[in-house]
């Protein structure tokens, strides 16, 4: 029986995929071009089943804080500004902070999913809401100082001054987000990932009218943009839970006191996640800061910041994926299926670097040209065409980048990303960028060389350790960390079974 016979898939929403002609529910070995391309077939399903959704939602939160500077924008210049200033630099800190604390469930929730310890999501997502609603308030200072942190910064007395206003007037947005995150890393667990993109789209389109009744009719400004952007994270969040409780009985068991017991280890994983993706985000928003600081900054921040902006809507697709192969090998580790976690990581970023050096082609086909969507002037066009081969190779770095990062969420290599990022990015990087950069004449081409090469420097690492890796001791691992966080020894003898250590060894 050849292999595109001896396959069938399950619902896109199981956790693995199940093979007549491999025992254990494992991806069979690849020994023929047949078995490589069937595998690679189904596995594209899967990926593209939680990415494709899961970067639509993210393109909606996007769309929110677009439409809200749109808004403002009409104002006046000031009002934009300081909204500006108050998304990207304080609201964007404690996003991204949060974001990476909530990424500690995509470790457990998808590897508790994998190994059918499904009560165990719910338990784990109230865990996941207790230390990030914690990590809020300890957030909350940089809300409450905002006016003098961002004078520190440098920015002028009038700019800081309305968006520190604004950022307190939304500090619900950011308790909203304590609720938000885990309820997502619940449902991309489990593949609820369509849910997800209508919820988001609502959402867009529920702000755009908010914001159109609160600022055009009401003429509250500032103020009116603040509580539109509070109720639709608010709404967004609550929506999310309904569903969680209305239609995922299976992993909503409702609240338990389980939800305390080993928080503490809980918050280690949760803060080496925040660290990790932090260290990531402040790596880019330096750049801009070095950028800044040389002469004639206007050209070269501007040019800097629309390179970025593209390379920002690619990254919400690679975003997408980054969360679709965390879940794929969660959930595959969990299952003890060394093999087809091992194959999803291949597979993954293979399309990966396929898409990656097909954005970079258009890039540097249309150079001279793009910079004109964003201005009229002709030196920023010049200067933005001579960063275009640069932007092209940050672009294809960025498609495989993401896709080691969720390999690591996916197998709980948070803290080991994190030192990693830490060497690469700030002992390497950014030395190198400001050397580059101040001491000879490439100013922010060499800031950018910089970038790249310690963008460069952390993904060889980490595909070294993906190539070295493995896969049956990954799943050992996930087995014990079921054990430590469910007290349930069923799980590691179930999948010692699973994994081949009785009854004979797996080959990979």
């Amino acid at each position: 029986m050849d292999a595109v016979s001896s396959m069938e898939t399950t619902d896109l929403h199981s956790a693995p995929t199940t093979f007549i002609g491999s025992s254990d529910g494992d991806y069979p070995v690849i020994k023929t071009f047949n078995d490589a391309k069937t595998i690679c077939f189904v596995e594209s399903q899967k990926l593209w089943a939680i990415a494709g959704p899961i970067a639509f939602n993210i393109l909606c939160n996007y769309g929110v804080n677009s439409f809200t500077n749109i808004f403002v924008g009409h104002i006046g210049n000031l009002e934009l500004s300081a909204v500006a200033i108050s998304l990207s630099v304080i609201a964007n800190f404690s996003f991204g902070f949060l974001l990476g604390m909530a990424s500690a469930l995509e470790t457990l929730c998808g590897q508790a999913f994998g190994a059918g310890q499904v009560e165990m999501l719910g338990v784990y997502m109230q865990r996941s809401w207790i230390i990030l609603i914690i990590t809020c308030f300890g957030l909350l200072p940089l809300y409450v100082f905002a006016t003098p942190i961002l004078k520190l910064l440098g920015q002028e007395d009038d700019i800081a001054n309305l968006a520190g206003k604004f950022s307190i007037q939304t500090i619900p947005q950011m308790f909203s987000l304590a609720i938000n995150f885990p309820t997502q890393k619940f449902l991309q667990a489990q593949s609820r990932v369509s849910v997800l993109a209508w919820i988001g789209f609502a959402t867009l389109i529920l702000h755009i009218g908010i914001l159109y009744v609160f600022i055009e009719l009401f003429g509250w400004g500032t103020s009116g943009a603040a509580a539109a952007y509070n109720f639709s994270a608010w709404g967004m969040s609550l929506a999310q839970v309904f569903y969680i409780v209305r239609w995922c009985t299976d992993g909503w068991k409702g609240l338990s006191w389980l939800a305390f017991k080993e928080l503490w280890s809980f918050a280690k994983l949760s803060l080496a996640s925040a660290v990790m993706l932090c260290l990531e985000i402040w790596y880019f928003m330096t750049i801009i800061v070095l950028t800044g600081h040389l002469d004639d900054p206007v050209i070269a921040v501007g040019s800097l910041s629309i390179c970025m902006n593209l390379n920002g809507w690619e990254g919400m697709l690679f975003i997408g994926i980054n969360a679709a192969i965390s879940v794929r090998v969660s959930n595959e580790l969990g299952s003890a299926h060394p093999r087809a976690a091992k194959y999803s990581v291949i597979i993954t970023i293979i399309e990966s670097l396929i898409i990656g050096i097909f954005f970079g082609g258009i890039i540097l086909a249309a150079k001279d040209h793009f910079a004109i969507i964003f201005t009229e002037s002709k030196e920023m066009q010049q200067a933005v065409s001579r960063l275009a081969f640069l932007l092209s190779i940050t672009m294809m770095l960025n498609s495989v980048q993401p896709v080691i990062s969720g390999v690591a969420v996916g197998g709980g290599w948070q803290a080991l990303v994190a030192y990693i990022n830490l060497f690469s990015y700030y002992i390497v990087g950014l030395p190198l960028g400001f050397l580059l950069g101040y001491k000879t004449r490439m100013r922010v081409e060499g800031i950018w060389i910089g970038m790249i090469f310690g963008t460069s420097l952390q993904t060889l690492i980490l595909l070294y350790i993906v190539y070295k890796t493995n896969w049956n001791k990954e799943v050992e691992q996930a087995s014990e960390r079921m054990r430590q966080w469910t007290g349930d020894e069923l799980v590691v003898v179930d999948n010692k079974k699973k994994s081949g250590q009785e009854g004979g060894p797996l080959i990979l």
